[in-house]
């Protein structure tokens, strides 16, 4: 995994993504499993940390088809599988992924308790920024799930790791931090996290980490009133995303930028950044990675203008 996940998956979660629409010129998919064979394929899988991933699959598709009573209790068996003891680098992600399921569905409880056991795993991770994200993303499924105390010590936690990875990966691990803090509603106490975010970013030469490191600054800023400071960040943020040459990250890059400058409240000027990560999408090369942008970009930019009719 790259060094600068931390950035660009934290982004894409930040204003909460929602269902992802079809890529343009895909063909319709032929009729898929049941619930109940997706459930028995699920259980066949061969490592707990699998069949935890396969069963939370299942149930994002029940409570997206309205039957929440059966997603509860398949995301409860995806909990129970994490349970025992695993790789540290699979069950912690797996662990804070059913969490946030959880808090989402209101199971808080649960939802606690699992990310409690993906804290005290990610102790055993040696990756300082994979750890800093996961950290991040805890304390921000605290906060949903209605532990405010939790989500500030995890936070503070994730700061302390982020301060300690060597420089060229700190704007990733900060990054990570800001966002965390963005998606927690506690960006009033990240001051010294985008202060030195805004150090690292700026000796980032890599244009798409540039863009993505300034949007994450910029998320924090304009959560806290600071408007017209985060418009100047997202506009050196535009320009570095700009300049990217390969297509997908280009895409990326615009996306991390619309999603903090609808946060920054111009919506209008987000919608014109999508259209143009929508057109860079459209043009890459290799079919899986296209749909995937492609579907993210206009999953965004679908949520955005149902917020304008409003």
């Amino acid at each position: 995994m790259g060094r600068h996940t931390a950035i660009r998956f934290l982004l894409l979660i930040a204003v909460g993504l929602p269902m992802a629409l079809p890529a343009a010129g895909c063909k319709a998919k032929k009729a898929g499993l049941t619930i109940k064979q997706r459930l028995e394929k699920a259980e066949k899988e061969t490592t707990p940390d699998r069949q935890a991933a396969a069963l939370l699959k299942v149930a994002r598709s029940q409570f997206a088809a309205g039957d929440e009573a059966a997603a509860k209790e398949t995301a409860t068996k995806a909990f129970e599988r994490l349970k025992g003891e695993g790789d540290p680098n699979l069950f912690t992600q797996r662990l804070i992924d059913v969490g946030g399921f959880l808090a989402d569905i209101g199971e808080r409880k649960p939802a606690r308790e699992a990310v409690g056991l993906a804290v005290g795993l990610a102790d055993k991770i040696d990756d300082q920024v994979r750890k800093t994200q996961l950290l991040a993303d805890a304390g921000a499924i605290y906060k949903a799930a209605s532990d405010s105390q939790a989500a500030k010590d995890t936070l503070k936690k994730a700061t302390e790791v982020a301060n300690g990875v060597e420089e060229r990966f700190r704007a990733d691990a900060l990054a990570a931090v800001a966002l965390g803090y963005t998606r927690s509603q506690l960006a009033d106490e990240a001051s010294d996290v985008v202060d030195k975010l805004l150090a690292a970013a700026q000796k980032l030469t890599e244009p798409r980490a540039k863009a993505e490191a300034l949007a994450a600054a910029a998320g924090v800023l304009a959560q806290t009133g600071k408007q017209k400071k985060a418009a100047e960040l997202l506009a050196d943020a535009e320009a570095s995303a700009k300049s990217v040459t390969r297509l997908e990250s280009r895409a990326y890059a615009l996306l991390a930028v619309a999603m903090a400058t609808s946060a920054n409240g111009d919506n209008k000027k987000a919608l014109g950044l999508l259209k143009e990560a929508d057109k860079a999408a459209d043009k890459v090369a290799e079919p899986a990675s296209q749909k995937k942008i492609v579907d993210k970009v206009r999953a965004t930019m679908a949520d955005l203008e149902k917020k304008q009719k409003k």
